[in-house]
């Protein structure tokens, strides 16, 4: 038995620092792990670091020319969202305007805006916004939704004062009970609160298995068993894997604080997590991207096959993450898939540590699914791994 496992740690230190020179001797493999892993987040930050955008030029279009538009209007203005910068006669020009990129939205009062306010029917307002930029559309949106608000709270006790209802008894029929608004974990509403930590999390995942993924198909290219196994006096497959896992867990390591707690800090995002919180959290993050890694590595047989992966699996992995939109409204078949990749999880957990100081008990259900992903993973790998050691010691393997 203690030979066995001496034999054991000889093996696993072989592969795990000939992974490392491998790594470190791959100029592609060390641009992904190094120049992304410290680079992207910087960018990230750079250029997410203005959230919030102030006073949108929007234009108006008022067909009703009535005392009620007019109120509307000179309360948009008044918002921090928008400015209202050109009152047009009619919607083509509006529409030059927004051509012209002289304005980012254009918020159209029918002719019939007064009088639907005035005899209590339903009134319309149509607003267009600007798309090039999800900002533009928020803030066209929040500025309006806002005064339309308060709108109906005036209209409301002016028709109760019409009925005879006056003072504090028409105010508490409108506002029956009173509620204030209180948003404590993001309260400018700024895009890279929410951006930023989850884009985060994928740049740990998705370079970890790049790189991997590069090196793995380096290695089939030139008919070098990933595995290492002919080379190794043992026999054990785990000591393989967990020897190439540990070359990686020991490199992202440091990358993931870096990533995870000094990036943040660098663009004051919030921080309200305890460190080690943090840093348990990224051990559980850490050992599913490995185990995710070698497993899906195992399918790459030649080096530029990651640079397809990296076009198509980037951008749906961020949006799975639900940053932008709710896990909530997925259909039952996106939020399934989801379910295959760590970053779905990790988003999750990092967004509730960080931004909102939740405890490693609170992110209980996050720590378990990769806790879960970490023994699936491992256990394909160790299928994959054992299957290709099969085939390229079988007598009909080239």
């Amino acid at each position: 038995m203690i030979r066995y496992l001496r034999q054991w740690r000889r093996d696993w230190y072989y592969v795990f620092t000939n992974e490392l020179r491998m790594i470190f001797c791959d100029s592609g493999v060390m641009v992904i792990f190094f120049l992304a892993g410290l680079a992207y987040p910087l960018i990230y930050g750079i250029v997410y670091s203005n959230g919030t955008v102030d006073d949108t030029p929007v234009a108006v279009v008022d067909l009703s020319h009535s005392t009620e538009s007019r109120r509307f209007i000179r309360k948009m203005d008044a918002t921090r969202e928008i400015s209202i910068a050109y009152t047009c006669t009619d919607m083509e020009e509006a529409a030059r305007l927004m051509r012209e990129r002289r304005i980012n939205g254009i918020v159209l009062f029918p002719e019939d805006y007064g009088d639907a306010v005035t005899c209590g029917r339903q009134a319309r307002i149509s607003t267009y916004a600007d798309m090039s930029s999800f900002l533009y559309y928020k803030n066209l949106l929040m500025a309006v939704n806002h005064v339309m608000l308060s709108e109906m709270h005036d209209i409301q006790i002016q028709r109760f004062s019409a009925m005879g209802i006056s003072g504090q008894s028409a105010i508490q029929l409108v506002e029956a009970m009173p509620y204030e608004e209180n948003i404590p974990y993001n309260r400018g509403f700024a895009y890279g609160f929410f951006f930023i930590p989850a884009a985060l999390m994928l740049v740990i995942q998705q370079t970890m298995f790049y790189g991997s993924s590069m090196l793995a198909g380096t290695k089939r290219e030139h008919d070098r068993n990933a595995l290492l196994m002919p080379e190794l006096k043992g026999r054990d497959i785990s000591r393989t894997l967990l020897g190439r896992g540990a070359a990686y867990y020991l490199i992202y390591t440091g990358l993931s604080i870096y990533i995870a707690v000094l990036v943040p800090r660098i663009f004051g995002l919030p921080q309200y997590g305890r460190f080690g919180d943090i840093l348990v959290f990224l051990l559980f993050y850490l050992a599913a991207c490995v185990t995710f890694s070698l497993t899906f590595s195992s399918l790459i047989t030649r080096r530029e096959t990651v640079f397809v992966l990296f076009l198509f699996m980037s951008p749906v992995c961020l949006f799975l993450t639900g940053f932008s939109w709710p896990e909530t409204a997925f259909p039952a078949f996106w939020r399934l898939f989801s379910y295959i990749f760590p970053s779905t999880f990790a988003a999750h957990a990092f967004i509730n540590l960080s931004s909102a100081g939740c405890t490693l008990a609170m992110i209980a259900p996050q720590l378990k699914a990769l806790a879960i992903q970490t023994v699936i993973y491992y256990t394909l790998a160790w299928t994959a791994a054992y299957l290709e050691h099969r085939d390229t010691t079988s007598p009909d393997f080239p």
